[in-house]
């Protein structure tokens, strides 16, 4: 048996601008960071032959091309030496709330089968063939952020050139700011998920047909990005909290399906018990919610008042690993 685990991610500025239409055009920048919610991926040997696959549902089928599971599927395609496998994944928070959990799970399946078939794989080449098999095999409306840093791991910024090169750095914050960041960072969950290819496939089409107002809109969150890294390395969280209503104020822009009533309402109660900015995490339409605030008593009793759940945090510095 061989257990994997890949982190999951909240975006903190730019994130929208690493899908392939802008960048291609525009070039690419953003912040993310991995968090220490993982999904994991089990592969075991099963004593007969066959495909054994449990995630949100039970497969059990001789060939691959049977398969349900997309990802999966592609995967096996491209590495399964054998038929006689079987996979598990478990997630620490559901698939489908804006966290990244489809780039994570990707990267892990991928390297749970190098690991199986006793290879070696690189992170650049691991996070490229986990975008390859998204992007290109699967045709899915996605970006490079979430199989990226769930295989680098950290608070990392991210560049994008018109070819898809990506270039990666750790952002040089303090010690301090790296703490005060965990601590005054809440991640709430709305209470409902959403799926993202709705919003994804529909900013896709308006940047690939150059719509001004969507590519007018990432140019400045991408500008807000690169703000956002300005504040941080001096230390000023505060600022980059603003910063976040901003980014949040002009993602609402990009889709009527970005939010709804009950969304908005959290996010105003959020602000007026000590939120000093905040965004839907993910592509938009349900999910989770960030917030910066300088009083998370304050803001963590008011959002328990109110019956919201959270989701407490670190940051996740190793990126996908094997653990067994």
């Amino acid at each position: 048996m061989l257990i994997i685990r890949s982190p999951l991610r909240i975006s903190i500025g730019g994130g929208g601008t690493d899908i392939p239409s802008y960048y291609k055009e525009k070039e690419s920048f953003f912040i993310s960071a991995a968090i220490n919610k993982y999904v994991y991926v089990t592969i075991t040997k099963p004593f007969v032959k066959g495909i054994y696959l449990n995630y949100s549902k039970i497969e059990r089928i001789n060939e691959i091309e049977k398969i349900d599971h997309k990802i999966i599927k592609e995967v096996l395609k491209q590495e399964l030496m054998e038929n006689k496998i079987e996979i598990s994944t478990l997630t620490d928070i559901p698939a489908k709330t804006g966290l990244g959990s489809s780039g994570s799970f990707s990267t892990a399946l991928i390297k749970a089968m190098y690991s199986f078939n006793q290879k070696m794989i690189g992170r650049r080449e691991l996070a490229e063939k986990a975008c390859d098999i998204e992007i290109n095999k699967l045709d899915q409306p996605s970006g490079k952020q979430d199989q990226y840093i769930s295989v680098y791991g950290g608070i990392s910024e991210f560049n994008i050139n018109k070819k898809g090169v990506v270039k990666i750095n750790n952002l040089k914050i303090s010690n301090e700011t790296r703490l005060e960041l965990e601590d005054n960072l809440l991640l709430f969950f709305t209470g409902f998920s959403r799926n993202s290819s709705l919003i994804l496939n529909e900013q896709n089409k308006k940047t690939i047909n150059n719509n001004a107002q969507i590519i007018e809109n990432l140019d400045y969150i991408k500008f807000l990005g690169l703000e956002i890294k300005k504040k941080l390395l001096k230390g000023n969280c505060s600022d980059f909290g603003k910063l976040m209503n901003e980014h949040w104020m002009y993602k609402l822009k990009r889709s009527k399906n970005m939010s709804n009533k009950t969304i908005n309402e959290i996010y105003n109660f959020a602000m007026k018990n000590g939120a000093i900015g905040g965004k839907l995490i993910g592509a938009g339409g349900g999910g989770f919610l960030l917030f910066y605030t300088n009083t998370p008593s304050r803001l963590r009793k008011a959002m328990n008042n109110k019956k919201l759940e959270e989701v407490r945090f670190k940051f996740d510095y190793e990126g996908v690993k094997q653990i067994l």
